[in-house]
């Protein structure tokens, strides 16, 4: 396998920067650079040096193989991070015969190949690298940490022992077996199929958390619609005028509520009109407040044609400055309900967001839907009776194949290139 290096930190200027080498040659590639190497797992600083010329000072760090990152012999290259000292090193790794750029993802796509990462993994690795809230960097660590993994390999394991009864029932057909096997095999397969339903609940919150709520905010024309997005999101977002329909498209504006990410919709004002090009705009904004995770009404002096709220959803009074009265009030002018509004925003966000597992993606939901039909219908077979056992253990191997593709072992490989495609150089 070929030597890779890269950068692995983020490129431009900055204190530190790290180079990152890895595989056969990568001690060999350092060493030649740096002289000498410390000991494995023990920094030591050296001089950086190409052909009598003093490249850089550095901090060298050295892994062996199966104790590092990828599996593989790891060095890395501790440097000043000027843009200039960078380029330096990589073009002398990239004179050195046997070493070549890192392909982005690779080290990566190595520590998996390699058994340090299953897909969940490395699916985790990848959000964490992207999370931008806390709960969207809770929820990536617990992946990264191989929590798919072990309800995965909880779940095989009671299936390897309902599969295992079942073929000996098979194997023994024409003997007399001393113990019907039918109500554990079934009581296993139930256990197993209860969990990943339950699993299969909480893969939608696990989305949210992971790609962000979107919260609508809708209302008549001249509701103070595009004023209250401008309020929340503390800038100008969004253009406000008294002309009705102002807004014709939809704004997003990207926020963090209570560690959870969450984009804001400024729509068009809702009403039905003759102008064909507001009409799109109205168009679309009921299609986007249709999809969002919650809707905010924005009421002035009547209710908000074309949609109605539903359970969740926030109904507030607008221009409290200008209106005074009970119920929720809320000023984009002045911020008077503001906080209070951000408040029951982020309540009704969080509770959606606790209901979230560590299944995170559509492939997930679907080797989870996929295990669950397979359990179901070997369930029933083994309720039929002996004579369909061997259904039964088809059905069982099929739900241990899909859950083994959720961790990468299976039926996975036409997913490696988009996974790791974006991944940076560097890791």
């Amino acid at each position: 396998m070929d030597t890779i290096f890269a950068l692995a930190t983020a490129r431009g200027k900055a204190g530190v920067a790290v180079i990152r080498i890895s595989g056969p040659q990568a001690w060999a590639a350092a060493e030649e650079l740096a002289g000498s190497l410390p000991a494995p797992r023990v920094a030591g600083l050296r001089h950086l040096r190409l052909g009598g010329e003093t490249l850089d000072e550095a901090v060298v760090l050295i892994f062996e193989r199966g104790a590092s990152f990828t599996g593989e012999a790891v060095a890395e290259l501790h440097i000043h991070g000027a843009v200039a000292t960078v380029q330096a090193v990589l073009r002398a790794l990239g004179g050195i015969s046997g070493l070549r750029l890192a392909e982005p993802g690779e080290f990566t796509r190595r520590a998996l190949e390699n058994g340090r990462l299953d897909l969940a993994q490395v699916e985790g690795l990848s959000d964490l690298i992207e999370a931008e809230t806390e709960a969207q960097r809770r929820q990536a660590l617990k992946v990264l940490s191989g929590a798919v993994g072990k309800l995965v390999d909880g779940w095989r394991a009671k299936l390897v022992r309902a599969a295992a009864l079942i073929e000996a029932t098979i194997d023994f057909a024409d003997e007399d077996v001393p113990v019907d096997v039918a109500p554990e095999v079934e009581a296993l397969i139930s256990e197993v199929s209860e969990a990943i339903a339950a699993e299969l609940g909480r893969v939608s919150a696990a989305e949210r958390v992971r790609e962000g709520f979107e919260v609508a905010i809708v209302g008549r024309p001249n509701a103070g619609k595009s004023t209250l997005l401008n309020a929340l999101a503390g800038r100008e977002a969004a253009i406000t005028s008294e002309i009705a329909g102002t807004t014709r498209d939809v704004i997003e504006v990207r926020m963090d509520l209570g560690g959870l990410a969450v984009t804001l919709l400024d729509t068009a004002g809702l009403r039905q009109t003759e102008d064909r090009i507001e009409a799109i705009g109205v168009a679309r904004a009921v299609e986007r407040a249709e999809l969002a995770d919650l809707r905010v009404f924005l009421l002035d002096d009547g209710e908000v044609p074309l949609l109605a709220p539903l359970d969740g959803d926030l109904v507030v009074h607008g221009k409290a400055d200008l209106c005074p009265g009970p119920g929720l009030r809320v000023s984009g002018v002045t911020g008077e309900g503001i906080g209070e509004l951000i408040a029951k925003l982020t309540e009704r966000l969080l509770m959606r967001a606790q209901g979230a597992g560590v299944m995170t993606r559509e492939r997930h939901r679907d080797a989870l839907a996929r295990a669950f039909e397979a359990l179901e219908s070997a369930r029933n077979e083994v309720l039929r009776g002996s004579d369909r056992a061997e259904l039964a253990a088809d059905g069982l191997r099929q739900a241990a194949r899909a859950l083994e593709s959720l961790v990468g072992r299976v039926d996975v490989e036409h997913l490696l290139d988009e996974i790791f495609a974006s991944f940076c150089i560097g890791k």
